[in-house]
C-alpha cells in the first residue's frame, strides 16, 4: 500500500494517508473552481479514518452538507468532505509532497466547466460525479 503524504504551502499544516486511492480526477463545478480560485482543481478519495493530519486545518462550512479544509495561515486549500460520501475525504492533489502519485482517471462535472480551457487529454468527462453515471464524453 502507498502512504501519500502532502502539506500546505507554508508547511503548517501536513496530512498523510495509506491508500487505497479509491478514486482520483479533475473537478469542473463552480463551488470547486471558486474555492480554489481555478478553472478547475484535481482531487483523489481517501478513506477518511485513515487520514492523519499535523496541525489543524481551519474548517469551512461551504454548505449544510460540504466542510473544505484549509490552512488557516498561508490559505492553501487542502480536503473536500461531504455528508454525500461520509467516509471519505477527498485531498487536494496539488498538496501531494509527491505530485506524480496522483492518477487521474476522469473529468467530473464537466457539465460546468468553463469555455476558456481546452482539455486534450484522453479521460472519461461526466455530466456531474461519475457515482453510476455514463461519461458524455469518452476521451
Amino acid at each position: 500500500m502507498t502512504r501519500l503524504t502532502g502539506r500546505c504551502q507554508c508547511g503548517a499544516i501536513a496530512w498523510s494517508a495509506d491508500g487505497p486511492v479509491l478514486w482520483a480526477g479533475h473537478c469542473h463545478c463552480d463551488s470547486c473552481r471558486r474555492a480554489s480560485s481555478a478553472a478547475f482543481t484535481s482531487f483523489f478519495g481517501v478513506q477518511r479514518a485513515g487520514v492523519a493530519w499535523r496541525g489543524a486545518p481551519a474548517v469551512n462550512r461551504s454548505s449544510a452538507a460540504v466542510e473544505r479544509g484549509f490552512c488557516a495561515a498561508c490559505g492553501t486549500q487542502l480536503f473536500y468532505r461531504s455528508t454525500r460520501w461520509p467516509t471519505e475525504t477527498h485531498l487536494f492533489a496539488a498538496t501531494l509532497d509527491d505530485p506524480v502519485q496522483f492518477q487521474p482517471k476522469a473529468h467530473f462535472h464537466w457539465a460546468e466547466r468553463v469555455s476558456w480551457v481546452q482539455v486534450a487529454d484522453s479521460l472519461p468527462k461526466f455530466a456531474g460525479s461519475a457515482e453510476g453515471a455514463e461519461p458524455v464524453e469518452n476521451g
